[in-house]
């Protein structure tokens, strides 16, 4: 059987690594936080763009100020206006109360807009005056409001692909993108994986019954020569799910999901590391009472990445 060797990882806020080219990754946006200049991070879905939004602005003279997360393929276009710009009373069927949008919030601090390929083309133009003029106007309302924000943005597409195909305001690309930093897929970190299977295990093993010493050479094998297109998240789903199923002190071959030994699923509909992280999450909502943010500090991640996975695995 084969134990994992206990790698102590560099980390950069709530990012793990041991890989050279993630050293060299996080020492350019070290320096990048050091200037004011709008950031797009590029990079796969689940390889931690967020964590590395929030070490930016960790590391940058906004540190004490404000920092806030949105992911804009997670919301309709009605609620990423208003999430965004805040709405007055009435201004739309369901304006019950008047709201401060984020853009009010994060004055003085950091706005990380997750997957801003995906927001529609009126807001990106709102956006657009945000960065130019610094002000807004809340939804609903007359009134000029000014906010000071520093703002990363993160996407797993070409923006230069989508203003060339009209559906991103080319301007706008201009102004997000000042410096673009490209974040490597899991698979191109070397000796990651490695290391975050014992991180992963160390933790799953604090929080339940079974206690996995050792994993089986060829469930190893299978790991480490794995593409992991979903990345960092997807290694911590397997790994949840393999610690779940299996029994006893070692993970085997049998206990990870098909895909990862070369077998189709048995019902493509039925994702076995997807119904482990929902039962995880289902579990976690119903010990902490369904306080979203302690759910999130509990699974090591943000709240916005909680509420993105709640909605694809149909929690919502």
């Amino acid at each position: 059987m084969t134990s994992l060797t206990r790698t102590e990882p560099a980390a950069y806020g709530r990012l793990l690594t041991t890989a050279p080219n993630m050293h060299a990754f996080m020492a350019q946006a070290e320096r990048v936080a050091r200037t004011e200049a709008s950031i797009l991070v590029r990079g796969q879905t689940g390889s931690g763009k967020e964590l590395v939004a929030r070490y930016i602005h960790d590391q940058s003279r906004r540190a004490h100020g404000p920092f806030h997360a949105i992911n804009c393929a997670a919301l309709s276009r009605e609620l990423m206006a208003s999430e965004l710009f805040g709405h007055k009373r009435g201004a739309f069927t369901g304006a019950t109360q008047d709201r401060i949008g984020l853009l009010a919030l994060t004055d003085g601090g950091t706005l990380f807009l997750d997957e801003i390929a995906e927001m529609p083309m009126d807001i990106q133009a709102g956006l657009l005056r945000v960065l130019q003029d610094r002000c807004f106007t809340p939804l609903g309302s007359s009134e000029v409001v000014h906010t000071d924000i520093r703002l990363v943005s993160a996407t797993h597409e070409s923006l230069r692909r989508l203003v060339a195909e009209g559906r991103f305001r080319e301007d706008l690309m201009y102004r997000i993108r000042v410096v673009p930093l490209y974040l490597p897929p899991l698979r191109e970190r070397p000796g990651d994986v490695e290391m975050l299977l014992g991180h992963h295990l160390q933790r799953l093993n604090a929080s339940n019954e079974r206690q996995v010493r050792h994993i089986a050479p060829e469930a190893l094998e299978a790991l480490l020569t794995y593409r992991w297109p979903g990345n960092v998240r997807e290694l911590d789903n397997v790994m949840t799910y393999a610690h779940a199923i299996g029994e006893g002190e070692t993970i085997a071959l049998i206990d990870l999901p098909p895909e990862l030994r070369g077998e189709a699923p048995p019902d493509e509909a039925w994702n076995p590391v997807e119904e482990a992280e929902r039962e995880q999450i289902l579990a976690l909502l119903q010990q902490h009472g369904g306080q979203r943010q302690v759910v999130a500090d509990a699974l090591g991640i943000s709240r916005a990445t909680l509420w993105r996975r709640m909605k694809t695995l149909g929690l919502q």
